[in-house]
């Protein structure tokens, strides 16, 4: 349940999702993530590396960790069962293997436009 709730946090996933090729410094990462706020970056930052999913380089770079590496490829069947499970709810769609297509399914913590709702807690 502690990795469920650690992964289920927002932009947790997208963070290591982009940390797959290789590390990355905070701007970069951030760019990556759509420019999500520095304040999330860095909480989420700090829970994947306390997590140990993560690591800091010396050159202040975070890259995975071989425990990320091992929850990234864990994921791998999660995210073929997504592209199924979207290609199921949205034929036309099921083509892009790009974020947007992810993005057209309802977030429960956006409204119908997929803006954040006020009250969601990150």
């Amino acid at each position: 349940m502690a990795a469920l709730d650690l992964f289920g946090r927002r932009w947790s996933l997208r963070i290591l999702w982009e940390l797959r090729a290789g590390p990355l410094g905070f701007r970069p990462l951030q760019k990556r993530c759509d420019d999500m706020s520095s304040s999330v970056m860095r909480q989420r930052l700090t829970e994947l590396l306390t997590a140990q999913v993560i690591h800091q380089l010396p050159d202040s770079r975070y890259e995975l960790t071989p425990l990320g590496q091992e929850a990234r490829h864990a994921l791998n069947p999660l995210a073929r069962w997504a592209g199924r499970w979207a290609a199921t709810i949205d034929p036309q769609g099921a083509g892009h293997t790009d974020d947007q297509s992810a993005s057209r399914v309802s977030h429960p913590d956006t409204v119908d436009d997929g803006t954040p709702e006020r009250d969601s807690a990150d």
